[in-house]
């Protein structure tokens, strides 16, 4: 199923896309953005594109464990309200990039998988 996802949604150009417009959408949400003000958006889109490759079946990800990835933003108060934010940013950071809308759900599944380890202390 996963690998299936990674090819339905379009394979790395374009979740790469969505990404960009992903982090374009967060910089303008001010529940989101203190979050990333001080980031290098650069480096985190890359980072996000492998990690959800991955997730989709699409590539290995060489990056942090996903719960030490997030410390610093749990450290300054990121809530499960935050996270659904993020979620539905990116789907509809996905649908702008052309992936159909019941697909960009799919690809919500497993990225809600990884609430706990991202909100968890």
């Amino acid at each position: 199923m996963n690998e299936n996802l990674y090819e339905l949604v379009g394979g790395q150009q374009t979740i790469k896309a969505a990404t960009e417009r992903f982090y374009e959408r967060v910089m303008q949400d001010k529940g989101l953005r203190q979050f990333f003000e001080h980031a290098d958006i650069a480096s985190l889109q890359s980072r996000q594109v492998m990690f959800i490759s991955m997730l989709l079946g699409g590539r290995v990800y060489t990056g942090k464990e996903i719960h030490a990835a997030h410390a610093a933003v749990r450290d300054h108060g990121l809530k499960p309200a935050q996270f659904d934010l993020f979620l539905h940013h990116f789907r509809a950071a996905l649908e702008e990039v052309g992936v159909k809308p019941e697909n960009a759900k799919k690809v919500i599944g497993p990225l809600q998988s990884k609430r706990k380890a991202v909100l968890e202390r």
